[in-house]
């Protein structure tokens, strides 16, 4: 029975590995890692695309895969799945596992093959999971590697748009890429409807109720099930702001503060969002102050979200958030947001160890006077107090270096921020 199911594994890696796909980001910097023997994690959202990265990885490697999303699979016993793998690949160097964590204790079995000197890939959906059992199970033996929807230059890359580095835009390229940001804006980069064109909020409420009912109603064994989607729906509907559990609580009628935060650590490990500490000094501070949410992907907001109006100074925010993630910064370790003591608000800072190295506001409209100064203002004074002189407003299409105060504000079109931003293959110092 086993050795069929693996079979029938093997007949679909083919299928998969037959097709052509799109290069993605961090193949250069997962490569590094393919024949070391650490564990290589490759996490993020249902169909961001781990599974095509992962075949993208190994396409030239000789590999056992086997897809553990099939309910058939995972009653097995582990010693039966490794003596399933050596009867249909009985020579091979790597053992890809995807979606791992719906295998029981598979850590355990994980650990085993590791120590057994099997080189392994995983993929996984859940992050507190996978990171909670691998620091307790596999501590320093393995290596993250997250993959998020496509960037925006992935998106480019999609539609055949190339730009050489240090290329001059011609007003008709510009003209085209701006177009492109606005429906990546919107639409975000998930790979299945950037690639086939899908509907994309047909997809993506499909894709939302999936990730809600499997991997959290159903895995957590919610008891309130409806409760739970009315809390997605508000932090979906409230991106880019702050909030609290005591708010939310209220504003829900929950029972608890203390079932509010197990819901929202649910929806975060589900990769459906993300939240941002408030930056301070002093780590109680931190803790007591309100987060702020961002979304995997902005094509979710405008599936999902209760709004009348597209705002699209918040969409560009988000996406500015996740665009630093995708340069390895980990939320609360490396990049808050921060306000200033008289309560003026600054989107993003970035520490490099002690050393608060950049300020980062994200501005529309940036040119209407009011809304400049506003903008700088904050910056200037975010400066101040943190001691940091590299400052920055991504803007939609305004492109300057001016002196305030006698210090270089750097305004920046957010197309140009997305597509000259030095990415990251040396990441793993952030990663660990």
């Amino acid at each position: 029975m086993i050795k069929e199911l693996i079979i029938q594994h093997k007949k679909e890696k083919e299928k998969l590995l037959s097709r052509n796909y799109l290069l993605r980001e961090k193949l250069d910097f997962a490569r590094h890692f393919l024949d070391s023997s650490l564990i290589k994690v490759i996490t993020g959202p249902r169909r961001a695309g781990k599974s095509v990265f992962s075949f993208l990885l190994l396409n030239k490697s000789n590999f056992a895969y086997l897809n553990l999303d099939d309910e058939n699979l995972i009653k097995a016993s582990t010693d039966d799945i490794v003596k399933g793998i050596f009867e249909v690949y009985p020579e091979h160097d790597l053992i890809f596992f995807d979606e791992i964590q719906n295998l029981e204790n598979w850590e355990l079995f994980v650990n085993k093959l590791q120590r057994r000197g099997y080189n392994l890939v995983l993929t996984g959906s859940n992050a507190g999971l996978l990171s909670k059992e691998l620091a307790t199970a596999l501590t320093g033996r393995y290596v993250p590697i997250e993959i998020l929807p496509f960037s925006f230059s992935e998106f480019l890359g999609s539609k055949n748009v190339r730009m050489e580095k240090d290329q001059d835009i011609i007003p008709e390229m510009k003209g085209k890429i701006l177009n492109h940001l606005d429906c990546f804006l919107k639409n975000g980069g998930f790979p299945e409807i950037v690639m086939n064109d899908l509907d994309t909020r047909t997809y993506l409420e499909t894709l939302f109720d999936a990730i809600l009912f499997k991997d959290i109603v159903k895995r957590y064994r919610v008891r309130f099930p409806q409760k739970m989607y009315d809390l997605a729906l508000y932090m979906i509907s409230n991106f880019c702001s702050e909030f609290s559990s005591t708010k939310i609580r209220n504003t829900l009628e929950f029972n608890s503060t203390g079932t509010v935060q197990s819901y929202l650590g649910y929806l975060e490990d589900a990769y459906l969002f993300f939240s941002l500490n408030r930056f301070s000094f002093k780590i109680g501070e931190q803790i007591k102050s309100p987060k702020k949410i961002y979304i995997v992907d902005n094509g979710l907001i405008l599936a999902k979200s209760f709004q009348f109006s597209q705002n699209t100074g918040r969409l560009m925010e988000n996406l500015v958030f996740l665009e630093i993630l995708r340069d390895g910064y980990k939320p609360n370790k490396d990049v808050f947001y921060y306000k200033t003591k008289n309560n003026k608000e600054v989107d993003f800072i970035i520490r490099d160890g002690l050393t608060v190295k950049n300020l980062i506001q994200v501005c529309y409209q940036i040119e209407e006077m009011a809304v400049k100064k506003r903008e700088i203002r904050s910056l200037i004074d975010a400066s101040e107090e943190l001691n940091c002189d590299d400052l920055s407003v991504i803007t939609w299409d305004y492109d300057s270096i001016e002196d305030s105060n006698g210090r270089n504000i750097k305004f920046v079109p957010l197309w140009k921020w997305l597509l000259t931003r030095k990415k990251s293959e040396t990441e793993s110092t952030k990663n660990n």
